[in-house]
């Protein structure tokens, strides 16, 4: 259903609101913003309101690396160059072909390795470890994250609203 909903909010054009993007950028390094610009409208909408989710949370602080961790997480798909139709087919051939579909170099094994590929990006701009380390994980289950627990718990939390 996460996903189902997702993909409807990402037909809706444009980006967060005026306030919202400079409020992101704000929390963003020189890399990371140049990073944050390459990510589509929807994508940096969705990132702003897990980022507004993970700010609001009384769980854990809410530092600069943690709210770029929650709004450059997904920012690997930007090497893809998939669209948001191609994307859910992307999914579906991720889901039935696995690790095989992961493996090619085409655009759709790109997007299946968004978290590689967003983690290595992240390292290059000079992000906070934490973020980087974020990028990777966020589709991994709890027992591989190299985060801290909690700070997992509530950044998964807030993706998946």
């Amino acid at each position: 259903m996460h996903l189902v909903r997702r993909f409807v909010l990402s037909l809706w054009p444009g980006g967060p609101g005026g306030t919202d993007e400079a409020w992101a950028r704000s929390q963003l390094l020189d890399g990371e913003a140049a990073l944050w610009g390459r990510m589509s409208a929807p994508d940096r909408r969705h990132a702003v309101a897990v980022a507004r989710r993970v700010e609001a949370s009384a769980e854990v602080e809410a530092s600069r690396p943690v709210l770029a961790a929650a709004l450059l997480h997904d920012v690997g798909k930007v090497d893809s160059g998939l669209s948001t139709p191609t994307r859910v087919v992307a999914t579906v051939v991720g889901l039935v072909g696995g690790r095989r579909a992961r493996a090619g170099r085409g655009r759709i094994a790109r997007y299946l390795r968004h978290p590689e590929i967003g983690s290595r990006l992240l390292a290059e701009a000079g992000s906070d470890a934490l973020t980087s380390a974020w990028a990777i994980e966020h589709h991994l289950s709890p027992e591989r994250w190299t985060v801290d627990r909690r700070l997992g718990e509530v950044l998964r939390a807030a993706d998946d609203d």
